[in-house]
């Protein structure tokens, strides 16, 4: 893991990732698949979380009709999904760190959005109970409703709508992602900006090389090591 003290490139505009790395989604994800898993007798495994962390919804869709065999079509599994996600979704919480941070940024007059892949329905249940946080950002790109987004993560096409739709215009490398999950890390990189990951203790090692910096959590993040203000 890289040294919390070393300086990295300043940047001016943040972009965050939310499921996983602002709000706690992940567990409620696991939860809804393993639920729907158990109507046809199979088994939810943690490393099939790993493999679909930050795809977008046709991603998700495929992988379990297609490689783990789930009897159902598309439309059913997501039939499934939106019914577990809307009742699990009003227990959604912050991740450590993720408040104090957004508010910090935004105080500070720093641009903020965010880029998740998530669609309009899935991302209003999962926020019906932070709305006024998420006022903060300046735009929210959602990945798999978005028009201008024609390929989702690990491709880099959400990341550079999501800058393009800035007021200052940055250039890519003038943008620090957040993210928890390799797609999310490799898109980022992609689009040639720096991405802070905060990843899944379950992660393989290997799978957060590519990060610019590794942390356990937000708390840990200095701004000042990226040119901005500190806390």
């Amino acid at each position: 893991m890289p040294s919390l003290e070393k300086s990295f490139k300043c940047i001016k505009n943040v972009i965050f990732d939310m499921d996983g790395l602002l709000l706690d989604t992940e567990i409620l994800y696991e939860k809804a698949y393993e639920n729907i898993m158990n109507r046809y007798e199979m088994t939810f495994h943690k490393d099939y979380q790993m493999k679909i962390l930050g795809c977008d919804t046709d991603t998700i869709n495929k992988f379990f009709v297609d490689e783990l065999g789930l009897p159902c079509t598309y439309e059913e599994f997501q039939s499934q999904k939106d019914a577990e996600m809307a009742a699990l979704s009003p227990h959604c919480n912050f991740m450590p760190g993720a408040k104090k941070l957004v508010e910090h940024l935004h105080k500070k007059n720093i641009p903020i959005a965010v880029a998740t892949s998530s669609g309009q329905q899935s991302f209003d249940l999962k926020t019906q109970n932070h709305k006024e946080f998420f006022k903060l950002f300046n735009h929210i790109v959602l990945g798999s409703s978005d028009p201008e987004v024609k390929k989702g993560k690990p491709a880099p096409d959400i990341f550079l709508v999501c800058a393009s739709r800035f007021p200052n215009k940055p250039k890519p490398e003038d943008c620090l992602v957040f993210e928890d999950s390799p797609n999310g890390v490799q898109g980022a990189k992609a689009a040639g900006m720096q991405v802070v990951m905060v990843p899944d203790p379950n992660l393989d090692k290997e799978q957060t090389k590519d990060a610019t910096l590794v942390l356990k959590s937000l708390e840990e993040f200095k701004p000042e090591a990226f040119g901005l203000a500190s806390f």
